[in-house]
């Protein structure tokens, strides 16, 4: 009967979600609807899989809106018509078309019309009129064959309750305030759920409605199969192939990674391709392989990780660089018979070579089979304020002041109630559809059965829904992501090669882990600059561990996730692993499967060994188990099931019940933020990749860095790490420079694009220029050559880019503004008589090395020439320096600090502290901490230079000031405002 259902995927429009679309049915005593969003199909399939579930016949359709203006309604006859209706609204979205008032020529697909009286157009066999419950008098005035093509449309949009927040919707779709909204930009508020039984009362008079309404709906079915996996089944068209070319490729990798002799390893691949093989994921394997091959075949580096490095064929393949076998991970983890949702490789490339992925990706596969995953972007708390707040009018004071002091006594009247009474009901809601960061589909049927597509602004098709619905359909996405580190790794090897001659490899990079001065490295947490390793905690972490191989790194990259460190388990794991003597395992199995840890579950996988080991699950069921402790699990049943095997198994063994319920509840407990320890190991392979390049060139490696722009640190950071590894760091200059940061021998010259103020297309065109003609002779040669504005040409002189012509600064530039004044603008390039105007005598000018400090703190954002201490107006620099902070433990000390970041925590009160990280007049990291009480009354204040006084603490070895009292040093002033 309902025909016209809106979900809150209707974006902006609908307020119901799916499961309050399928309360609605159940309390009004409806057992079939179709589901029609405006313009999307984002919901269907979820709405079909919710609905069949709760007993109810759900149908598919869409609504075809121009603007505010309802083209027509088109409802699906079966699955082929739903495919018809996606590629419809996907064409029209590639085309970037209006929808038009006459829908296309259709199949299987029923056609219904807004209501217009007086409508004549000839209506086709599967094209209708809808007549809402406010449009039942009007019937009568129609003539009595157009009646014959009427049915009943009583579009669900919304709750009552909910009118108030459809029409704030309305309001932020259109940019509007409330006030100005207009009849036709809002929907009537009749649009909600009315009991069937009225409904039918209602049209009682009109039983032509009532009967071709039911006619409409007896002819629709919509059967599709959930549980079937919907990638690509075959990558050579042929199973059978497939699973011969899958098998050559593992072989041909197996040598090379494990020798020819290896037993164990060969039984685990066999059993790897037996699983791969029963379960149909050939196909899914050789594409992720066909995609990496592709990438080393165009040298692009490239890190696989995630479950998929539990993998040996992975790993023989080439995929990942972990080897599952000694770190002793399970497949299960990855995948398994009892898995129903599948699993995905994440292969990260560089930020700027993913692009060029993409587009083998697109052009490899099938149109119209392969696409973008998508996503959906929600409201929330602090946008849906300020979203509502402006449809309100209110000003931008006292939005911020209803945001930030939410309790405020001036926030307390009827805009503000109003706005609040639909907070919570708003949140989470969805407000846009965007691009999942990293997800590909690739199908075996065209993705128009599933689903319609965007083209946003990468101009690749899109999916409209999400990967939880595309999980549940039956999709394994392919995740091709993008990372900085990647980049470096890559870069710095050409760097290298470009400026030392040296031909380096970071492939195989098991050699790096016996390496002892990569080992001393890490160590010394000098990390900067290097994947997951450079941040201020992970630097404290490896100073706490002493982390000085490869399977502690492993385990610092998982500890120093959030909810491993707040839950104890981090501080608890430093305590064992510097004295494993006093280790207590509650059962001769921790230690059996979790010694290398001390007992301490670590990894999601440690959950699946003890649910084994101790509780006598398979594998398979210990990896499903993982998955409902986790939250990514539906089945709660299925749980119990579990739960009840492990305690039955339990007490077969003879356990004692409090330990096994003890044991469970931490298995459960951790299982929710657990980490993935292959996951761990990728990250700590690329990690030890960025060491390799960090320990044996260094120079050459930051620069790379800071031609990817960086990491965790600004610009800054890298440039200080760079001059304490002996670089000597030079400012821009228009005949060294390009337009990244270069380096010839150990000088290191900045880029133009490190100029906050300097225009990409005047940049590029001093690079062309010199190329072409030769390096600039003077400002003169440079101004006629490039057609420089004053603008720039300032900027370039304040910088010290014409350094090499010996002049100063002010005598620069007196004479850009008389050269400039009779310059006309020419032709770029030299003239081919060259003349020189006259230089203008000028008087001895004062230079001051202030005003060039001040100069790259503007134009570069920190000093270059100088540090930061040098604008400082005492002399003082503290009692220690960062080195020296060990030797003074439990002692107060003062220290000058050059402010480089900060990081807010919580106490477990619900205070706010701070953690400080500066570097001392060495350039050389120390870190501070801030309690609350301290805090509140000697804030930091960002970016300057701190005199601190606090307490050094040791922990582990690791030093740190708990500060006392702290505050900004006076500067000196430029010269040039004085």
């Amino acid at each position: 009967m309902l025909i016209n259902l809106h979900s809150y995927y209707s974006l902006r429009y609908g307020t119901l979600s799916i499961s309050d679309l399928i309360e609605g049915m159940l309390a009004g005593g409806y057992d079939t609807a179709v589901l029609t969003d405006i313009n999307n199909s984002s919901g269907s399939l979820d709405f079909v899989r919710q609905g069949r579930d709760a007993g109810l016949n759900i149908l598919t359709g869409m609504e075809f809106r121009e603007g505010d203006r309802l083209c027509f309604v088109a409802i699906a006859r079966n699955e082929e018509g739903f495919k018809e209706i996606n590629e419809y609204r996907t064409k029209l979205n590639l085309e970037n078309r209006p929808v038009t008032t006459r829908a296309p020529e259709f199949e299987h697909v029923f056609v219904i019309y807004p209501f217009h009286p007086n409508d004549r157009h000839g209506l086709k066999d599967y094209e209708f009129i809808g007549v809402r419950p406010s449009e039942r008098t009007k019937v009568q005035l129609m003539d009595k064959k157009m009646v014959e093509r009427c049915v009943i449309l009583a579009p669900v949009s919304f709750k009552e309750s909910d009118y108030t927040l459809h029409r704030q919707l309305r309001a932020i779709d259109n940019n509007l305030l409330i006030s100005q909204l207009e009849a036709g930009q809002v929907a009537p508020n009749d649009e909600v759920f009315v009991p069937k039984a009225k409904l039918m009362d209602l049209y009682a008079d009109l039983p032509q409605l009532l009967a071709n309404t039911y006619r409409l709906i007896g002819q629709c079915t919509f059967s599709m199969d959930f549980s079937t996996v919907k990638n690509k089944e075959t990558f050579t068209g042929n199973r059978y192939t497939d699973k011969q070319l899958l098998y050559k490729y593992t072989i041909d990798g197996f040598s090379g990674r494990y020798g020819k002799n290896d037993r164990v390893a060969a039984e685990r691949v066999r059993r790897e391709l037996d699983i791969i093989e029963n379960l149909r994921f050939s196909s899914y394997f050789l594409i992720t392989d066909d995609i990496c091959r592709y990438a080393r075949g165009r040298n692009f580096h490239y890190v696989g990780r995630g479950s998929g490095a539990n993998s040996a064929v992975a790993y023989c393949l080439g995929i990942t660089d972990v080897d599952p076998i000694a770190l002793n991970l399970p497949f299960e983890r990855f995948l398994n018979p009892k898995r129903k949702s599948p699993p995905d490789f994440d292969v990260d490339f560089s930020w700027n070579e993913r692009d060029a992925m993409y587009a083998y990706i697109f052009n490899r596969y099938p149109i119209g089979h392969t696409a973008l995953m998508g996503a959906i972007s929600t409201f929330k708390s602090r946008s849906i304020l300020r979203e509502l707040g402006k449809v309100y009018g209110l000003p931008k004071s006292e939005i911020d002041r209803l945001v930030h002091e939410p309790d405020h006594m001036l926030n307390k009247n009827e805009v503000t109630n109003t706005i609040l009474s639909v907070y919570n009901r708003m949140a989470d809601f969805p407000n846009q559809r965007t691009i999942h960061s990293s997800g590909v589909v690739i199908s075996e049927l065209p993705l128009t059965q599933y689903g319609a597509m965007d083209y946003p602004p990468k101009s690749l098709p899109t999916l409209q829904f999400d990967m939880y619905t595309a999980e549940n359909v039956g999709f394994e996405k392919f995740d091709i992501l993008s990372q900085r580190g990647i980049g470096h790794i890559k870069d710095c090897k050409t760097i290298v090669r470009e400026n030392l001659g040296v031909v380096i490899d970071t492939g195989n990079p098991k050699r790096f882990f016996k390496d002892p001065n990569i080992a001393a490295q890490l160590k010394s947490a000098n990390t900067i600059g290097c994947f997951y390793i450079e941040s201020p905690g992970m630097r404290q972490l490896l100073t706490k561990l002493r982390c000085a191989d490869y399977l502690t790194l492993v385990a610092a990259s998982s500890i120093i996730r959030p909810g491993v460190s707040s839950s104890g388990m981090m501080t608890e794991y430093i305590k064992r692993h510097h004295d494993p003597t006093s280790v207590v395992y509650p059962h001769p199995v921790f230690k059996e499967q979790l010694e290398e840890t001390y007992g301490v579950m670590v990894y999601q996988e440690d959950v699946m060994k003890i649910a084994n080991a101790y509780g006598g699950l398979d594998m398979t069921d210990a990896d499903v188990l993982r998955r409902m402790m986790s939250g990514k699990y539906r089945s709660k049943d299925h749980l119990t099931e579990i739960e009840d095997k492990f305690f039955a198994n339990c007490r077969a063994k003879g356990y004692d019940e409090k330990i096994t319920t003890e044991i469970w509840r931490q298995m459960e407990s951790f299982a929710g933020y657990s980490f993935n320890k292959a996951h761990s190991a990728s990250f700590a392979v690329e990690s030890y990749q960025s060491l390799f390049l960090k320990t044996y060139y260094p120079l050459e490696f930051m620069v790379a860095v800071l031609n990817n722009y960086g990491g965790f640190y600004n610009r800054k950071v890298y440039v200080n790490e760079a001059r304490i590894s002996g670089a000597t760091i030079c400012l821009p200059c228009v005949n060294l420079s390009t337009t990244n940061t270069s380096i010839k021998g150990k000088n290191v010259y900045l880029g133009f694009d490190c100029l906050l103020n300097l225009e990409s297309n005047l940049a590029l065109r001093i690079l062309e220029e010199r190329d072409r003609h030769g390096s600039y002779r003077g400002l003169e040669d440079f101004i006629k050559r490039t057609s420089a504005g004053l603008e720039q040409l300032v900027v370039l002189i304040r910088i010290g880019a014409f350094r090499f012509t010996g002049a100063g600064k002010k005598q620069l530039l007196w004479e850009a503004h008389l050269l400039l004044s009779r310059h006309k603008p020419s032709e770029v390039g030299p003239a081919l008589f060259e003349t020189e105007s006259r230089k203008p005598m000028l008087p001895p000018l004062e230079e001051n090395i202030l005003e060039d400090y001040y100069d790259e703190i503007e134009l570069i954002g920190f000093c270059v020439t100088g540090t930061f201490f040098d604008l400082a107006r005492s002399d003082y620099r503290g009692d220690v320096v960062s080195n020296e902070l060990g030797k003074h433990e439990g002692k107060v000390v003062r220290m000058v600090g050059d402010f480089v970041c900060e990081k807010f925590v919580k106490t477990r009160r619900g205070d706010l502290m701070k953690f400080g990280t500066f570097f001392d007049v060495e350039g050389r990291f120390f870190d501070t901490v801030h309690f609350p009480q301290t805090l509140a009354k000697y804030p930091l204040q960002g970016v300057g230079i701190y005199l601190i006084e606090g307490k050094v603490i040791m922990e582990y070895g690791c030093p740190s000031l708990e500060v006392i009292r702290c505050g900004k040093m006076p500067l000196k002033a430029d010269p040039r405002s004085e």
